[in-house]
């Protein structure tokens, strides 16, 4: 079966990225023709690697631009993409025409697209001959209201709309009546075993440092915690916007002893199994992959019940412990409970290891395969 998946930055970081090229990836590994197109391309690499087998195409090259280049592109918007999509300012009028011009020339197999702006162009310009499939990594009230209303308008025209959650799944559904709207949740990575050991006296949470990932919360909650357990030390990896930010209110709180932004790193699967808790603190999630991740290490995890995941993968009192959003004390007082109670922080682990079998690439990707098999038949007209 022929396979195309879209990618708005094929060569960059970020978890959306990272799951897709997992997909592309693992389908070419069951012997399906996989073509991964990347809208733009501003590194000479991939920062995650993609199986030879695949092939991957840039339609426009931004690489060497000029000082400026991009920011003087930004007010030289397309008209298909809303400016309410996160990255609408990459959506200029030279990237939708290629990405109009590469979606026209898709007459055949399966096309997925994995975010609302590349969705919106697929439904305008790839030819109904295609399968197209539509992935919506966040969850709908994320989205801003001129981006929910092109949703609702074009979304019951793909063949399938996939989601990550449950919970996904029915606000979808409530908002596009008559789009068949499924959920696949993302696989985790494969990653070598790592041989168990001592946890340390460490607290790790990971991802963009941006507001969405809530780290401005989880420092004063941590403050909170390193008052009763002042041997303990929190960890987050990931780079972003807010660093500056972040590091003043660690300056502020006087936790420079306490509290590290440890940057991007090539070796978390070895820092999620050395830690003896992992911390979301996210104010809005899709489904949190590096929580799963720290699941499949056998680490306890303390979360924002936040919209939406945790509850989705997440037993209160089972494989983890969920507090209300935003709630900074809630956060503090969860951390203290794992942190005082060693015995509690085994049982959680042990049973976050069980609870992130379903997310495997075993179970996860004939789901997928299972998804455009059926729909191909469809298209055939036959039910075999």
């Amino acid at each position: 079966m022929r396979i195309r998946y879209m990618l708005l930055h094929a060569y960059g970081m970020g978890g959306t990225i990272r799951t897709v090229i997992n997909q592309a990836n693992a389908m070419a590994a069951r012997g399906h023709d996989v073509e991964l197109a990347s809208v733009v391309r501003r590194r000479d690499e991939p920062q995650f690697p993609v199986d030879p087998r695949v092939r991957l195409v840039p339609l426009t090259d931004q690489r060497e631009k000029p000082s400026g280049y991009r920011a003087r592109l930004a007010g030289r918007r397309g008209r298909t993409v809303p400016q309410g999509e996160y990255k609408s300012d990459w959506f200029t009028r030279g990237v939708e025409r290629g990405v109009a011009d590469y979606l026209a020339g898709v007459w055949d197999g399966v096309l997925v697209t994995t975010r609302p702006g590349l969705n919106l162009l697929a439904a305008r310009y790839a030819p109904d001959s295609a399968i197209r499939v539509a992935q919506e990594h966040m969850n709908m009230a994320s989205h801003r209201p001129d981006v929910r209303a092109e949703i609702i308008r074009t979304y019951r025209t793909f063949d399938a709309v996939v989601v990550l959650t449950h919970g996904d799944r029915a606000e979808y559904e409530r908002a596009v009546p008559g789009a068949r709207v499924l959920r696949i949740p993302n696989a985790v990575h494969e990653h070598d075993a790592v041989r168990p050991g001592p946890r340390g006296k460490v607290v790790v949470a990971a991802g963009r440092l941006t507001e969405q990932k809530g780290f401005d919360l989880l420092i004063p909650a941590f403050a909170r915690v390193a008052a009763e357990h002042p041997d303990w030390q929190l960890r987050i990896f990931g780079t972003g916007p807010e660093e500056p930010a972040l590091r003043a209110l660690i300056e502020e709180l006087h936790l420079y002893n306490h509290v590290f932004l440890m940057g991007r790193t090539e070796r978390l699967d070895d820092e999620l199994a050395k830690a003896s808790a992992f911390v979301l603190s996210s104010r809005f999630e899709g489904l949190p992959m590096v929580m799963i991740e720290a699941m499949s290490h056998g680490t306890p995890i303390v979360s924002f019940d936040c919209p939406t995941g945790p509850a989705d993968v997440l037993t209160d009192g089972v494989d983890g412990l969920l507090v209300p959003p935003g709630d900074v004390g809630a956060l503090a007082e969860a951390l203290d409970r794992v942190i005082a109670d060693r015995g509690l922080r085994e049982g959680l682990g042990a049973a976050a290891l069980a609870g992130a079998a379903p997310y495997t690439g075993e179970a996860v990707t004939p789901q997928w395969e299972a998804l455009f098999g059926e729909l191909a038949r469809r298209r055939r007209g036959t039910s075999e």
